[in-house]
Order: C-alpha cells, then sequence, then structure tokens
C-alpha cells in the first residue's frame, strides 16, 4: 500500500471543502440509534477505573454488587 506524502494530500484541498451554512435533513428516512438503550428505562454513568481496580473487577455487575453492598454499609444522613 502507497502512502501519500503530507504535500499530496494538502494539493488535493480546495476552497470548496469547507461546511455549508446549512443542510437539508431528511428526518423520514432518519433510524432509531441503534446503541441507546431504550429498553430498561435507566440512566447509564460511565466510570472509568484506575488500572488496578479494573483487574479486579472485571464486570459491571462486580462493581455493582460491591459499590451497592458499601452503600448499604454506610450511615444514613
Amino acid at each position: 500500500m502507497k502512502s501519500m506524502n503530507r504535500d499530496a494530500f494538502e494539493n488535493q484541498l480546495n476552497s470548496d471543502d469547507e461546511l455549508l451554512h446549512e443542510y437539508s435533513f431528511d428526518y423520514q428516512k432518519a433510524k432509531p440509534n441503534r446503541f441507546a438503550n431504550l429498553s430498561e428505562g435507566k440512566r447509564l454513568n460511565i466510570v472509568v477505573l484506575d488500572e488496578d481496580v479494573a483487574g479486579v473487577f472485571t464486570t459491571p455487575k462486580a462493581v455493582n454488587k460491591v459499590v451497592g453492598a458499601l452503600i448499604e454499609s454506610m450511615p444514613q444522613s
């Protein structure tokens, strides 16, 4: 596979490559987001674990079980 050098790539660009002021979107052709989890109706929060913690808790279920137990053991305020 032959790679393009930077000058060759920049020569292909022109002033027609700019964004338009307005785009026409056909909402009748739109499809639902296949990545959205609509069935559970729950909010999804993403938490990044430190590498050592992620090595111990390898699934969301394992993390939720431990965090849930921790919450139950905390005094109510």
